[in-house]
């Protein structure tokens, strides 16, 4: 693992500090529970990374965020009660998103790297530390868990908030910003990537209703103007592979690991009911539902918060 040197960080970037914010004060950074920013080599991407150590830990946990969030804003909402529990986490970058800085190559990422990316890095860990992996992600980062685990298979247990397919319409209809996206745009974002012009990019909140990111109007503003997670823009060839990605393990077949979905109550962009079209086919895994009061889709309110680190918390101690 690199420590930081000429490559962007979070110690320079504003947005996650204004966002901060509108998070309770619990959760702020303080000298005994904050993250190490290093950088990860793979595959000519430099992978930021916001470790928080816990020698003593016996279960670490994977942060990974969606297409409207970076690694930093999962630290901001688990990072401290996590630690300050006796945990040890890293949250990660994905190309495209937060500090990593992409490989100048000439093809751009899709989505099927974030999955192998995942992948490997639950084996890049395991292989110098033989403790339990568990993988954590929000939003889109949810699937992206199951993906990786489901590839892995040296994954201890996954946690979501919210396990999309998009490969089911219904999910691709109330997930894009209207039924136009999502019949029209996306079928054409796959005509582009096919006809060479899959580095063509669209900002993820035409795509997306990434306008229900956050519940709370002055948060969302924020949000939007940071072109590292929720004002980010997608290549043609990331949203086609996205939305026809299909696991190693269909869902009947899945026994890695116990599922956790931690979903937020008013969460108006993924909704409970998208997640069940996937958890209900799961039979062979442990599967437990929490549901988040009064929490949006990128939770800012303080109960649902509480609740969120307690299901993990409980969670993570029916591993160790």
């Amino acid at each position: 693992m690199a420590t930081p040197s000429k490559l962007p960080t979070y110690a320079d970037q504003q947005a996650w500090k204004d966002i901060q914010e509108f998070l309770p004060a619990r959760l702020r950074f303080t000298p005994e529970h904050s993250p190490v920013e290093e950088f990860w080599s793979h595959r000519g991407h430099d992978i930021h990374l916001d470790r928080w150590r816990n020698p003593s830990a016996k279960v670490r946990v994977v942060l990974h965020h969606g297409v409207g969030t970076n690694g930093r804003q999962m630290s901001m909402i688990l990072g401290v009660p996590l630690h300050a529990a006796g945990y040890e986490l890293v949250a990660v970058d994905m190309p495209g998103y937060g500090c990593t800085r992409v490989s100048a190559r000439s093809k751009p990422c899709p989505y099927d790297e974030w999955v192998q990316i995942a992948s490997d890095f639950v084996d890049e860990e395991l292989a110098r530390d033989p403790r339990p992996v568990v993988l954590y992600g929000l939003s889109a980062g949810g699937m992206l868990t199951y993906h990786a685990a489901a590839r892995n298979n040296k994954v201890a247990g996954i946690v979501g908030m919210t396990f999309l397919d998009q490969r089911i319409q219904q999910v691709a209809d109330e997930t894009a910003l209207n039924v136009v996206m999502a019949r029209a745009g996306l079928p054409l974002a796959r005509l582009a990537n096919a006809a060479g012009l899959a580095s063509l990019r669209m900002p993820m909140a035409w795509a997306s209703k990434m306008h229900t990111l956050v519940n709370d109007s002055r948060a969302l503003r924020v949000f939007l103007k940071d072109k590292t997670s929720a004002g980010s823009a997608a290549s043609m060839r990331f949203l086609t592979t996205y939305a026809r990605y299909t696991p190693a393990l269909e869902y009947e077949d899945f026994d890695v690991c116990p599922i956790l979905l931690t979903q937020p109550a008013e969460d108006r962009w993924t909704p409970l009911h998208l997640s069940k079209l996937v958890l209900d086919r799961v039979g062979k895994v442990p599967v437990k539902i929490v549901e988040l009061e009064g929490a949006g889709h990128y939770p800012l309110e303080d109960k649902g918060l509480q609740q969120l680190a307690d299901a993990i918390l409980e969670f993570l101690g029916s591993l160790a």
